[in-house]
């Protein structure tokens, strides 16, 4: 009880300070002598540092909305991984081979049926190594398929009760590190199975979340999830030795 007490004396001394600090240097801000409060880069950087020390940051804030603080660090965020994705090499991916890309294109067209997975087999069988999510990449985009999209909500409604979905989503931290964080969920239920996070997942990581979110046979019928790189064939055969589809 004593150590109770103190924590959350400790805790309440802790905020008073930050919001002291917060208020202060707002107050230093509205002093200025212009027309209209100048926002600098230090102010920028003292409130997004703030957001990443202290819970109730924005309880103190008067010179901007919440929102604009969030967007700050966003853009922070993009300028240091752009910063990095121009140093010594041009930005984005690597492209393929025109022909391997000719290719992709010249099956979809002749193919209209054919997805991702079926072009990706073709391509594997002419000797072309290429990953499925590059096929994906390079196909032309055609409009959603209305009796397709009709198929998919009935298999839904009739199944979602034996239905799990997992997918990561990612949050950029104070540092501009990338934290990942691995939700899986059941449909029928809206029940958060599991989730858990880490700044460089492998697949073993993933194989591993997925022991703990189905452990003592409660494994669902089926499972969800994207063409992410992450999830790849020995993720979907530890999924299918689960008995999961």
């Amino acid at each position: 009880m004593l150590l109770g007490f103190l924590g959350t004396w400790f805790r309440s001394r802790n905020d008073l300070t930050l919001e002291n600090l917060a208020l202060r240097q707002q107050l230093a801000t509205f002093k200025q002598k212009t027309p209209r409060p100048r926002i600098s880069g230090f102010d920028r950087a003292f409130w997004v540092l703030l957001r990443g020390v202290w819970s109730k940051w924005s309880n103190a804030l008067i010179l901007v909305s919440p929102d604009t603080v969030v967007r700050w660090h966003r853009k922070g965020f993009r300028l240091y991984w752009d910063a990095l994705s121009r140093k010594g090499r041009k930005p984005g991916r690597p492209q393929k081979d025109r022909e391997i890309r000719d290719l992709i294109r010249r099956m979809a067209a002749e193919n209209p049926t054919w997805g991702a997975p079926r072009v990706h087999a073709e391509l594997l069988k002419l000797g072309f190594d290429v990953a499925e999510r590059t096929v994906s990449r390079y196909l032309p985009k055609r409009p959603p398929n209305p009796d397709k999209i009709k198929l998919w909500m009935a298999f839904l409604r009739n199944h979602r009760g034996a239905i799990a979905a997992m997918d990561f989503f990612t949050i950029p931290m104070l540092t501009f590190q990338i934290l990942y964080v691995l939700v899986i969920i059941h449909h029928g239920r809206r029940l958060l199975l599991h989730v858990n996070v880490a700044f460089h997942p492998t697949a073993l990581w993933v194989i591993q979340q997925l022991r703990e979110a189905f452990s003592f046979d409660s494994a669902p019928r089926h499972l969800i999830f994207d063409r992410d790189s992450i999830f790849s064939a020995y993720v979907v055969a530890v999924v299918k030795s689960f008995g999961i589809k």
